[in-house]
């Protein structure tokens, strides 16, 4: 039997997931077969000689999804890339969701999301299917440009950042902007002409030839200024759908015509109406605009993040070159005050590094010799050489800058519903606007009533029917405002996930942010986590006439070459007692219990008390010292020489000075705290004790920990893991959210669903707060939308609405879901506790 791991691509659901573990298992020559819908990947065992990989690819096909094999991508027959597009010309969520289903629809394409709020395309394909340079055309075809973007992951500049960097990024930014400001300026200069002159000639003076003046000035207002949202209007015809350009378009473009028409017919005039909400829609893309930057600064703050050069050391000499030139090896020389220019290793010196664009600790970190350091922090007192270990997409800032980007081109799951809604949200509306135009005609006297009940300051029942329906009509199509839906949660991640970037926490997807509500309780790992990971050894015990000197001799003789961390804590004791450990032969370890060798002829063990009684080994009353130490949140290890035992060395790992206050503040904030640890009973109820955790597995062997993280779901149903994002790796990826800590520069950890930079369990909270924030805005920002669509389209039905302050009153409506989402910068993410730093 071989076991082997598939990434499945396109389930949408458990039933998915359901539904692909039967069709495999009903498979003849597969054993086993598990499907993680939340990880996206099928564990299989199974006959190679019945089944071939082909086969249960062909499987996985059939059951209408796609499988690769992990590890071996680029050896399959479709291996996956991942491509993310800038693109201009989208005018509302719907002209998103439209691109997005034509993206779907091409072949190759597995999966695709735009977001319309950052203006990008992330898409994953099959490179045997498809391309960057298809997908592209694609885009072109429906009617956008493609700015920048489509380097796939195996490109050397990758998918992170537009080619030009960080200044051709602001200058796309600062022009979008500019023309936004252009187009709305032009249009307000020939609306507000139009008002003023509308207000001389109906309280001041008849104006000769009125009617002909507005007529000309409002035609560049509706079709020079408004040119973009026509073309929007035609392209969304063309492509058999909606959009919000098509609503502007039909409020502004009719009454134009309309006005004109009244040269020949006795009509009622909209000119003033339709160049003022030509003006006020350009008004509210300009703000919309401008904001949409702000919400998107994250992104722009880490581009200027980046060091320009760097000064490095040549055949005993100093030479300045670009850092696009730098190369993994080369020695870098850093001056106090200047950025660090790349990811490397100090090879040379001493200083203090102000790593705050990293981890959001304001605190200098001291660096020496064998330390790493970030590209981009900057260096505050000695000189450093340091030897550059990564560059260009490997660096630190680089893999910030993707998780960023990944999370702002993700979607919640409450997103999905909204977007079906956005799909039909236009030719609703245009339905109801048909209905209100109908209903005034047939019922003008119903409506007249409640115009008249109400009474609104621009009401006029004197004017005919019909131009009360039409107005009515209007007001409907330009009030309804599906940008409101479609920022409502792409904003709140854009701002999110830049804070949390600031602080060192990195959210891969939206998805995290909405299951972390659900979570009922965090389990930990301990060492490393709750721990500082570095046992030391309390107490050497010697028993049977063996001394303090001889029980470190053998116990670090059999331990030296021992890569458990409790071992190196022994060797490291022997050493600082000038004890040379025995040399030693014949080692062995064993599984979960300890390791055992031969110094000097001698047999030697080395462990827990279950290897110790295994080897049915006299304990000499040792028991009750050991369950004394045991208390304390100490590891007892035992030793014993040639059958008889010699000694007990007791090794304790220090508990972080903020682990009880961040575990108290995470109970008081609503969620249940669990410890994973190998540790016996009796150790782990001591630690669990002095930190405040609620519950406690142990005698955990390493890869018993995603069995104890599926018994807590089937227990609490959802659970969050906090560990190293390496050793833990499979009980993060089982957790409904896992949480990887203390990763400092290695980031780029799949596994995880947030990743914390610093290793203090503060960022455990701040993570928390932060998501529970960003998920909190999502909410509001979907309640303001729809409370104004729903209040405001049946007002307009009714008359009692102008078209004129419809306009307004959308632009405003999208201008405050990405406003409420920028407040989200005031909240405090910060511990409810002070943090002690070690120096």
């Amino acid at each position: 039997m071989e076991k082997t791991t598939l990434l499945i691509e396109g389930m949408s659901c458990a039933s998915c997931s359901l539904g692909l573990e039967k069709a495999l298992r009903d498979q003849r020559g597969i054993r086993e077969a598990s499907v993680n819908f939340a990880a996206g990947k099928a564990y299989l065992s199974y006959d190679p000689e019945v089944i071939s990989r082909d086969d249960i690819l062909e499987v996985v096909k059939e059951t209408g999804f796609e499988g690769f094999f992990e590890g071996s991508l680029e050896d399959q027959a479709g291996p996956l890339a991942e491509a993310i597009f800038e693109i201009e010309g989208m005018s509302c969520a719907s002209c998103a969701r439209g691109l997005e289903e034509t993206l779907k629809n091409e072949a190759g394409v597995i999966e695709a999301s735009v977001n319309f709020a950052a203006e990008k395309a992330a898409v994953k394909y099959n490179r045997n299917e498809t391309d960057p340079a298809t997908i592209s055309g694609l885009v072109e075809s429906a009617g956008y440009r493609v700015v920048s973007g489509g380097k796939d992951d195996k490109d050397k500049e990758g998918a992170i950042t537009a080619p030009g960097g960080e200044k051709e990024a602001l200058d796309r930014d600062e022009a979008a902007i500019s023309r936004a400001a252009g187009k709305m300026w032009f249009a307000a200069v020939f609306a507000g002409v139009i008002m003023i002159l509308m207000m001389i000639h109906m309280f001041v003076a008849p104006i000769p030839y009125y009617f002909e003046i507005s007529l000309v000035l409002a035609f560049p207002a509706i079709f020079i200024a408004g040119y973009q949202t026509h073309r929007g209007t035609l392209l969304a015809l063309k492509r058999g759908s909606a959009n919000m350009d098509t609503l502007i378009t039909l409020g502004s473009v009719p009454p134009y015509l309309l006005s004109v028409l009244s040269f020949w017919f006795p009509l009622t005039t909209f000119v003033e109406m339709a160049a003022s909400i030509m003006a006020l829609h350009l008004v509210g893309r300009f703000l919309e605009t401008k904001s949409k930057g702000r919400a998107s600064q994250a992104i722009k703050k880490l581009l200027a993040l980046e060091a320009k050069t760097a000064r490095i050391m040549e055949a005993g000499t100093e030479r300045e070159i670009p850092v696009e030139e730098l190369q993994p090896g080369q020695i870098m020389i850093i001056r106090p005050g200047e950025k660090i220019p790349t990811d490397g290793i100090v090879v040379s010196g001493r200083s203090s590094i102000d790593e705050s664009m990293a981890t959001g600790e304001s605190m200098p970190i001291e660096k020496k010799e064998g330390d790493e350091v970030i590209g981009a922090t900057i260096n505050r007192q000695g000189a450093l050489q340091v030897r550059a270990t990564r560059v260009g997409k490997d660096t630190f800032l680089a893999q910030v800058i993707k998780m960023v980007e990944q999370c702002q081109g993700s979607k919640v799951p409450i997103q999905e519903f909204a977007d079906r809604v956005t799909g039909y949200f236009v030719p609703v509306v245009i339905l109801i606007a048909l209905a209100s135009f109908t209903s005034w005609l047939l019922f003008p006297d119903f409506h007249s009533s409640i115009v008249a009940f109400f009474n609104p300051p621009w009401a006029n029942l004197d004017v005919p029917t019909i131009t009360l329906a039409f107005m009515a009509a209007t007001a409907v199509l330009v009030i309804s405002c599906p940008c409101a839906l479609g920022l409502a949660t792409p904003t709140a991640l854009m701002v999110g996930s830049g804070m949390g970037a600031e602080k060192g926490i990195l959210i891969r997807s939206g998805e995290a942010i909405q299951t972390m509500k659900d979570i009922k309780i965090i389990a930990f790992d301990k060492t490393g986590t709750l721990t500082r990971g570095k046992p030391q050894v309390t107490d050497v015990i010697p028993v049977n006439g063996y001394d303090k000197n001889e029980l470190l001799y053998y116990a670090a003789g059999v331990e030296v070459v021992s890569e458990h961390p409790l071992g190196a804590a022994v060797a490291e004791k022997a050493s600082q007692e000038g004890i040379k450990p025995g040399q030693v032969n014949e080692f062995s370890s064993v599984t979960g219990q300890g390791v055992e060798g031969s110094i000097e002829g001698k047999n030697v063990l080395v462990g827990s008390r279950r290897l110790i009684e295994g080897r049915e080994i006299d304990m000499d009353g040792a028991g009750s010292r050991m369950e004394k130490l045991e208390g304390e949140g100490k590891t007892a290890i035992l030793a014993a020489v040639d059958g008889r035992l010699a000694g007990i060395v007791a090794v304790a790992d220090t508990i972080k000075d903020e682990t009880a206050a961040a575990v108290a503040e995470l109970e008081k904030m609503g969620f249940r705290t669990a410890m994973i640890t190998g540790d016996n009973w009796t150790t782990a109820n001591a630690i669990a004790r002095q930190v405040g955790i609620s519950k406690v597995l142990a005698e955990v062997l390493p890869e018993g920990k995603v069995d104890e993280i599926k018994r807590l779901q089937d227990q609490y149903d959802m659970v969050a893991m906090v560990g190293d994002g390496i050793n833990d790796a499979p009980a993060l990826k089982q957790a409904n959210v896992g949480i990887a800590i203390g990763t400092g520069t290695d980031v780029a950890i799949e596994a995880a669903d947030i990743t914390l930079v610093r290793g203090d369990l503060g960022a455990v909270v701040s993570a928390i707060k932060l998501s529970q924030a960003t998920f909190g805005k999502i909410r509001q920002n979907y309640f303001w939308a729809w409370f104004y669509n729903s209040i405001a389209i049946p007002v307009a039905f009714l008359g009692l609405l102008h078209p004129i302050i419809g306009a307004g009153a959308m632009a405003a409506s999208s201008l405050n879901v990405v406003l409420n989402s920028l407040r989200l910068r005031k909240v405090n993410l910060d511990p409810g506790f002070k943090l002690q730093r070690e120096a």
